[in-house]
């Protein structure tokens, strides 16, 4: 009898149609979950028949009393090397062994500057009119060229946007709690003498920081406060890093020009969040990672992983 191998928030439903399982279809049944379970208990209901679980980035929690509901659950393999939502001391001590795959941070890269540019041009509203029969233009963009972005985090993936910036003839400033004058020299940035700093001077603020005790709520309402009115933030971070509450605050009273979000704090989005009818915003479905390469690799991987688990030399292995 094969082993039973579930993939979870297939939303795409491309998981087995990108990548070759056949190498283990013999020994292993492959279902696919279109859609995200609601809460634990839908979630250890589904998944108590199986015996491999194929989770994407950190979409799904997997704390120690999911881990204590699947006694079948061997092998959990997520997307990306790091993942803060897994129990690895309870996955441990229940005998399930956890690998990741490898994960561009081109996608994300990518991301943040079409909602940049989209916010920065009005392109949802021009594009909604224009097929709407509405208004011929009903917007003036925002200039990228002269203007200053500022960066929160000047990692792999704020220095690529970094990058991207200058191209486009951007001053661009970074901060973060660690950032050095050496780095931001490396990048060809320069180093915001502080949070408050960066805030008050750009007119254009991208999110690249992890998730931590330290950023957890960094930009909360005293700190949006400082933005320009003609300030826009993004974020394709992680939602936390921005008060959510103070956020729509900001956009209803039209403190800032506007956001684009990928991140939010509850995933999928209810049908009643109110990001979901807040002015100014430019609101994506967490698409940071979704990329025909991305998922290429991780589902990819995700079959080398489980052919190397059943050969008893597990690839990859987390934490």
């Amino acid at each position: 009898m094969p082993l039973r191998c579930a993939v979870l928030d297939d939303f795409q439903q491309v998981a087995t149609g990108l990548v070759d399982w056949s190498s283990i279809a013999e020994d292993i049944e492959v279902v696919s979950f279109g859609f995200h379970f609601a809460d634990q208990d839908a979630l250890a209901a589904a998944l108590a028949e199986f015996d491999i679980v194929v989770t994407l980035r950190e979409r799904v929690p997997f704390p120690a009393s999911l881990f204590a509901r699947l006694p079948r659950l061997r092998l959990l393999i997520a997307s990306g090397m790091r993942n803060s939502v897994i129990d690895y001391g309870a996955a441990e001590a229940h005998g399930v062994t956890v690998c990741g795959t490898a994960s561009s941070s081109t996608p994300p890269v990518e991301l943040t500057w079409a909602l940049l540019l989209g916010l920065a041009r009005g392109l949802v509203e021009e594009s909604a009119a224009l097929r709407s029969n509405g208004p011929w233009q009903s917007t003036v963009g925002a200039d990228l060229h002269g203007r200053r972005l500022g960066l929160l985090g000047l990692g792999k993936i704020g220095a690529r946007v970094a990058q991207v910036g200058l191209a486009f003839g951007m001053h661009v400033s970074a901060w973060s709690q660690n950032l050095t004058e050496e780095r931001a020299a490396e990048v060809g940035v320069e180093k915001a003498a502080s949070n408050e700093d960066l805030l008050t001077t750009s007119d254009f603020v991208s999110v690249h920081l992890a998730l931590g005790d330290r950023t957890r709520g960094l930009l909360g309402a005293p700190e949006l406060a400082l933005l320009k009115p003609t300030a826009y933030l993004v974020n394709t971070s992680r939602a936390a890093i921005v008060d959510q509450d103070a956020l729509l605050a900001a956009l209803h009273a039209g403190r800032i020009a506007g956001a684009a979000v990928d991140v939010f704090d509850t995933e999928p989005l209810p049908a009643d969040h109110p990001m979901r009818t807040a002015p100014r915003l430019l609101a994506t479905p967490h698409l940071g990672y979704v990329s025909q390469a991305n998922y290429r690799t991780y589902y990819g991987q995700a079959v080398e992983n489980i052919r190397a688990y059943l050969a008893g030399s597990p690839l990859r292995q987390l934490p």
